[in-house]
C-alpha cells in the first residue's frame, strides 16, 4: 500500500466511527425513553440488578410500579356490614376466633398472621399486630384455650408450626416461632386442623381419609381412617372431647378422644353418626355447648341435630329440623357456621351468604358478592353478635340480625311462661336490649 492512500484511509476510519458513535447514542437515547415510559427506573439493568449510584430512586419507583400493578380490592356495602378489616395484602384463607372473646386471627398467603382485637371492630380504625411466616405461609390458624399461642399449618413445609404470643409493657404481643415444627405425616394437603379446648391434644385432617391426633409436643396419638373416600370438613368440638368429620359418604362420623383420670391418652373410640343425608356432606358446626351440631349437603338440604346424647347407651342423635338449600346440590363446597346458641345457620356458596333461623327453618339474610373470591371461611364471634366471612384480602363481618330476633322470639315465650317477678324482670330486661339492637340496625320486624 502506498503512503499517499494513507491519509484518506485515516479519514475514511475516522467518519465511520463517528457515524458509529451517533447510531449508539441514539438507540441509548430511545432506551431511556422507553425506560422511563414502562415505569423501570433507568439506572437498572436488563437482568434486573441495579447500578450502584442510584439505588435509593430504583426503590422509589419499584414501589410505584407496585403501588400501579396491585389488583383492586373488591367492593361491598350492606346495611348489616358492621366492619370490613383491611391489612393482608395477600388473599386471606382461615380465621379464628380466641376463646376469651377478645382476638380474631386471620391467616393469607402475604406471609403473615394478623392478630386483630375484636373491641376495635365497630371502631372506625381497626387495629392489628402482625406475625411474620419466614419462607412460607399459613393456610390455617388456631388459637390455643389458654389464648398465650397458636397454631398454624405451612403450606409449603406441611407441618404444624406453634407461635407463642408475649405480652408487652406497652400493651401489645412479640410472636416467636418454636425452634422445631412437628414432624410431617400427612400424605395428602390438610385441609383442617384444631386444639381441644381441654388443651389435652391436637386434630390435623388431610383430604384422603386420615385424622391424626397429636399431643401438644408433636407426638401422633392416633391416626384415624375415616372411610370416605375423601375428607371434605374436620372439627374439635368445643368441650374437647370429640373429633368429627365428613367427606364423600352422606354421614357426619364422630369420634370421642379418651383421655385417663391422670390426663394420659387412652384411646379413639367411635361415639355417634349424624345420618339423613342422601348424598356428600360439604361441612358442618358445633354449638358453643356441643349440644346441637348442623350439616349441609350435596342434597341440597341443611340439618340440625341434637347431640347431647348417652351414645355408650346406643343412644342416637335426634333431628330437629330440615331445611332446603338448592346452591349446595351443584356447589363445589360449601361453608357452614353455627351461632353459639344455634338459634342462626350461615351458610356460604360462591361469594354469597345465607342465613337461616334454625327454629322455624327459614331464611332470614342473604349477602351477596360478599367477596372477590369464593368464601374461604365463615365464623361467628363468640357471642353470637356479629358473623364474619374472608375470600379475598378483607374480613368481613355482619351484624347476627336473625340471631337477635331469635332472643326476641324466645324472650316472649319465657315471659309468657314466668312465675316470679325477678325472672320477669331479667328476660324483660334481656328482650329490650335485643329490640333495641334491631331497631338501630334498622331490622326490627314489626
Amino acid at each position: 500500500m502506498e503512503f499517499s492512500q494513507m491519509p484518506e484511509l485515516l479519514g475514511l476510519s475516522l467518519l465511520l466511527g463517528l457515524l458509529a458513535l451517533i447510531a449508539t447514542a441514539a438507540v441509548a437515547r430511545g432506551w431511556l425513553r422507553a425506560e422511563e415510559r414502562s415505569g423501570r427506573p433507568a439506572c437498572q439493568k436488563a437482568n434486573g440488578f441495579p447500578s450502584d449510584k442510584s439505588s435509593g430512586s430504583k426503590k422509589q419507583k419499584q414501589q410505584q410500579r407496585i403501588r400501579k400493578e396491585k389488583p383492586q380490592q373488591h367492593n361491598f356495602t350492606h346495611r348489616l356490614l358492621a366492619a370490613a378489616l383491611k391489612s393482608h395484602s395477600g388473599n386471606i384463607s382461615c380465621m379464628d376466633f380466641s376463646s376469651n372473646g377478645k382476638y380474631l386471627a386471620t391467616c393469607a398467603d402475604d406471609r403473615t398472621i394478623r392478630i386483630w382485637s375484636t373491641k376495635d371492630f365497630l371502631q372506625r380504625e381497626h387495629r392489628s399486630m402482625r406475625a411474620n411466616v419466614e419462607l412460607d405461609h399459613a393456610t390455617l390458624v388456631r388459637f390455643s384455650p389458654d389464648c398465650r399461642a397458636f397454631i398454624v399449618w405451612l403450606a409449603n413445609g406441611d407441618t404444624l408450626r406453634v407461635f407463642k404470643m408475649t405480652k408487652r409493657e406497652d400493651g401489645g404481643y412479640t410472636f416467636t416461632a418454636t425452634p422445631e415444627d412437628f414432624p410431617k405425616k400427612h400424605k395428602a394437603p390438610v385441609i383442617d386442623i384444631g386444639i381441644a379446648d381441654t388443651g389435652k391434644f391436637i386434630m390435623t385432617a388431610s383430604s384422603d381419609t386420615i385424622v391424626l391426633i397429636w399431643s401438644l409436643k408433636g407426638q401422633v396419638l392416633s391416626t384415624i381412617n375415616t372411610n370416605q373416600m375423601n375428607n371434605t370438613h374436620a372439627a374439635v368440638s368445643p368441650c374437647g372431647r370429640f373429633v368429627a368429620s365428613c367427606g364423600f359418604t352422606p354421614d357426619v362420623k364422630v369420634w370421642e378422644v379418651c383421655f385417663g383420670k391422670k390426663g394420659e391418652f387412652q384411646e379413639v373410640v367411635r361415639a355417634f353418626e349424624l345420618k339423613g343425608h342422601s348424598a356428600a356432606v360439604h361441612s358442618f358446626a358445633f354449638s358453643n355447648d356441643s349440644r346441637r351440631m348442623a350439616s349441609v349437603s350435596k342434597d341440597g338440604t341443611w340439618k340440625l341435630w341434637d347431640t347431647d346424647v348417652e351414645y355408650k347407651k346406643q343412644q342416637d342423635p335426634y333431628l330437629l329440623r330440615t331445611g332446603r338449600f338448592e346452591e349446595a346440590a351443584g356447589a363445589a363446597l360449601c361453608r357452614l357456621a353455627l351461632s353459639p346458641d344455634a338459634q342462626v345457620l350461615a351458610l356460604a356458596s360462591g361469594s354469597s351468604i345465607h342465613l337461616y333461623n334454625t327454629r322455624r327453618g327459614e331464611k332470614e339474610e342473604c349477602f351477596e358478592q360478599v367477596h372477590g373470591e369464593c368464601i374461604a371461611d365463615l365464623s361467628f364471634d363468640i357471642t353470637g353478635r356479629f358473623l364474619a366471612s374472608c375470600g379475598d384480602r378483607a374480613v368481613r363481618l355482619f351484624h347476627n340480625t336473625p340471631g337477635y330476633r331469635a332472643v326476641v322470639e324466645e324472650m316472649h315465650g319465657l315471659l309468657k311462661r314466668a312465675s316470679n317477678d325477678s325472672t320477669r324482670q331479667r328476660l324483660q330486661q334481656q328482650l329490650t336490649q335485643a329490640q333495641e339492637a334491631l331497631k338501630s340496625l334498622g331490622a326490627l320486624k314489626k
